[in-house]
């Protein structure tokens, strides 16, 4: 029961949280890895529960339900918690009433909304603009945002750093790379809510009281998903199927506690 580089993984079987990745862990866009549906079996068998926790704002609960769904997988919203919600959470929080300028698809406008944050699409009188994985970004949006940061002073969050999104060729840009092109505009950097923050870890873990302990995160990236496991002091595994690569591994700071070819090496440990 041993990981990629040989290490002694006997202890993933004892853990009872699964904080999963899905872009490039559990799935390639629209294509579940043939691995995933025995992972997370082998998961609940060892009796053990599994949380797809990930900084893709551009779809809400609802939209990722219907998504895995497609692909297979009946599960539903409690499995669930995305760089959005913890951005709901921060405003609703932190900045009560603020009017918010957002630069994001309409499932991340329509979730805000839906929490009763108060949403703008002028460019006048913005507390908080906010910067997500926008899917439907246009010229327009990003002229929005540059005025609004360059002639106002409102608080600049970014639901995650991600800098690119895994497709099936390679890689598009994500909100990291976005809010470097809004760096280079206007000399503003955000303040980023999701991944590699321990907040999504740390409110997932507290709802179902399980501790840090017992509980794991898996990922494909070493800045988010892997430096996660480091802020929240929780045990961190990174699969090889998605961003991450061997020579990532070797060569940064950021270390994982394991490293896996991908979920189905996982299921094997857990099996074993």
């Amino acid at each position: 029961m041993e990981d990629y580089f040989g290490k002694e993984a006997g202890e993933l079987k004892r853990k009872k949280l699964w904080l999963l990745d899905m872009d490039g862990t559990v799935y390639e866009e629209e294509r579940l890895f043939d691995a995933t549906p025995g992972f997370l079996q082998a998961i609940e068998e060892i009796g053990g529960h599994f949380i797809f926790v990930t900084n893709n704002s551009s779809k809400s609960v609802k939209d990722y339900v219907k998504k895995v769904r497609r692909m297979g997988l009946n599960v539903g919203e409690d499995a669930f918690f995305t760089s959005a919600q913890a951005t709901v959470l921060v405003l609703q929080k932190q900045y009560p009433g603020a009017v918010v300028y957002c630069q994001g698809t309409e499932s991340l406008l329509r979730e805000l909304k839906d929490a009763g944050i108060r949403v703008t699409d002028r460019v006048e009188k913005v507390d908080v603009v906010l910067v997500g994985f926008d899917l439907e970004l246009t010229m327009e949006k990003l002229r929005n945002t540059c005025e609004i940061l360059t002639r106002q002073d409102p608080v600049y969050l970014a639901t995650n750093p991600d800098l690119v999104y895994p497709v099936s060729f390679g890689f598009i840009p994500d909100c990291g790379s976005m809010c470097v092109m809004i760096r280079n505009a206007t000399g503003k950097v955000p303040t980023v809510i999701g991944k590699p923050e321990p907040l999504m870890v740390n409110v997932v873990r507290e709802k179902r009281g399980i501790s840090a302990e017992e509980t794991v995160i898996v990922g494909d990236r070493l800045y988010t998903d892997i430096a996660t496991g480091q802020n929240a002091g929780i045990t961190s595994v990174c699969v090889l199927s998605g961003e991450a690569t061997l020579a990532d591994i070797e060569n940064g700071t950021v270390k994982p506690t394991y490293t896996f070819q991908d979920v189905g090496a996982i299921r094997d440990v857990l099996m074993g």
